[in-house]
């Protein structure tokens, strides 16, 4: 990404993995960076969180993500770029195990990125060019409930930001969504294989491919924890 302009860019699920290493690298490339996930957040080198504007809450509370996008406007004014990062979720109850897990993984990323997204749309019209991304993972963009349905925006992220993009796209705003292979909605007819990514070879490949606003990036982990790292 050009840092001639820097960018005022928010990534979310960024206590960790994946999200981290995209905040490290945007905040060492020379963009204002506001990051917000499950506390404790790893830390970044001190000249680094000196400049970086960590938000606390929930994003999957609304409340706390009005509370957090009410941050970023008194900060800064405005936002250019919202990285929803839904691989995985923090916030999960330590007794829900099994088809639960999943089903709430998917519930939390769900609610996570419509209140992000609903918060931040005013700082993103206020913005320069601005840019959403969608981050999924191999078991975010999971369907929840039967998976004969066809997916829609109540049983599946990928669907959920396919709709969002059209709402965004009469705004004058982009979106991008980076996610695994689908066989019902594939991205591409090339067979996309699964690579030993860790957080800081993915995180770079996606930073270097952003300023083309692809509609969609394929993502194939081998290891989902190498990128998204679950902590109960």
């Amino acid at each position: 990404m050009n840092t001639e302009h820097p960018k005022r860019i928010w990534v979310t699920g960024a206590g960790s993995g994946l999200g981290h290493a995209l905040a490290l690298h945007l905040l060492t490339l020379g963009h204002q960076v506001a990051v917000s996930g499950h506390p404790p957040l790893a830390t970044f080198p001190g000249d680094l969180a000196a400049r970086c504007l960590v938000l606390d809450g929930d994003l999957s509370d609304a409340s706390h993500a009005e509370r957090m996008s009410q941050e970023i406007q008194d900060r800064w004014g405005a936002l250019d770029t919202l990285i929803l990062n839904a691989g995985s979720c923090d916030y999960l109850d330590d007794e829900v195990e099994g088809t639960a897990l999943f089903e709430a993984l998917i519930d939390d990323n769900l609610a996570a990125s419509r209140h992000g997204l609903d918060s931040a749309l005013p700082l993103l019209l206020a913005g320069q060019n601005a840019h959403v991304v969608g981050i999924l993972s191999s078991l975010t963009a999971l369907q929840r409930h039967e998976s004969s349905q066809w997916p829609n925006a109540q049983n599946s992220l990928g669907q959920w930001f396919s709709e969002a993009r059209s709402r965004l796209s009469s705004m004058e705003i982009d979106l991008t969504l980076i996610a695994p292979q689908t066989l019902k909605k594939p991205i591409t007819q090339s067979i996309a294989l699964p690579q030993q990514w860790s957080a800081d070879s993915a995180a770079l490949a996606i930073i270097d491919r952003l300023p083309q606003r692809m509609p969609e990036m394929v993502l194939e982990a081998l290891s989902v924890s190498s990128l998204w790292p679950l902590r109960r």
